[in-house]
């Protein structure tokens, strides 16, 4: 395993050699699956779901992202999505989700997942991403199967002024997957497919103890796959990675693919 060290030259933070070995790897790889986390959006600005000082109105993330939560209170629940949303919405995809989208629009046999409901990849272009845990802009109903993209602001002034599914009018809820909840099966099994399928897996990012996107690293490595970590510390992934290079996600991806030297 290949792990920069700081005893090599570094470009934005990463040794010269293992970035070497890192761009051989993804430029003969034949199928390359992606998995992204906070990390990657850290850079354009977006708040860490559970970063410290992270309370809105005195409530956790784990207080609000629960389906016990919006039982109690949809107004509320809605209003702090509403606020997420106008934040992430002053965010711009950075360098690594532009280096991402421009090279899976450009080659065959790329997969981008991602932890993050950001909306960052999808908004930086290329083939949609597999949303893991699903969008900030996306919502769905509670009753039916409706779903429908949008950016519009949210108003939460009231329960009557909530969000309601344009087929059935029942209320609509953000359509990501609150603590508690299962993800949806096609989605993560899509990406199962992707990960075991793939000769090289680069994950970026991520801490890597969220279950199950954890395991879609170690689905690569256990079919024969290598797995290429960018991260600034070391992860649970670290110890089946072929190469972990220690850097930042804006600093390291466009180097590793080929979009800067």
């Amino acid at each position: 395993m290949l792990i920069s060290d700081g005893g090599a030259p570094k470009v934005r933070g990463a040794v010269l050699q293992p970035i070497t070995e890192a761009r051989a790897l993804v430029a003969a790889a034949d199928r390359c699956f992606v998995l992204t986390g906070a990390g990657i959006s850290a850079e354009s600005g977006v708040p860490t779901f559970r970063s410290d000082g992270g309370l809105w109105k005195s409530y956790r993330a784990e207080d609000l992202a629960t389906p016990g939560a919006f039982a109690r209170d949809s107004r509320l629940v809605w209003e702090w999505y509403g606020w997420r949303r106008e934040l992430v919405q002053r965010c711009a995809p950075n360098a690594a989700h532009l280096a991402l989208a421009r090279w899976a629009a450009d080659r065959a046999g790329v997969t981008i997942a991602t932890q993050n409901v950001d909306g960052l990849h999808a908004a930086a272009g290329g083939p949609p991403p597999i949303e893991l845990h699903g969008s900030l802009f996306r919502m769905r109903c509670t009753c039916c199967e409706w779903r429908e993209d949008g950016r519009g602001p949210i108003d939460a002034t009231s329960a009557e002024t909530l969000p309601r599914c344009a087929r059935c009018r029942a209320l609509a809820r953000p359509d990501v997957v609150w603590f508690g909840e299962s993800l949806d099966r096609a989605t993560i099994e899509r990406a199962f497919e992707a990960a075991s399928a793939a000769d090289v897996c680069l994950v970026v990012g991520t801490s890597a103890v969220v279950q199950p996107a954890a395991s879609l690293a170690n689905a690569t490595h256990e079919a024969g796959g290598a797995v290429i970590e960018v991260n600034p510390v070391e992860t649970p992934l670290t110890a089946i990675a072929a190469i972990s290079l220690r850097g930042t996600a804006v600093g390291v991806v466009p180097v590793i693919l080929g979009s800067r030297v």
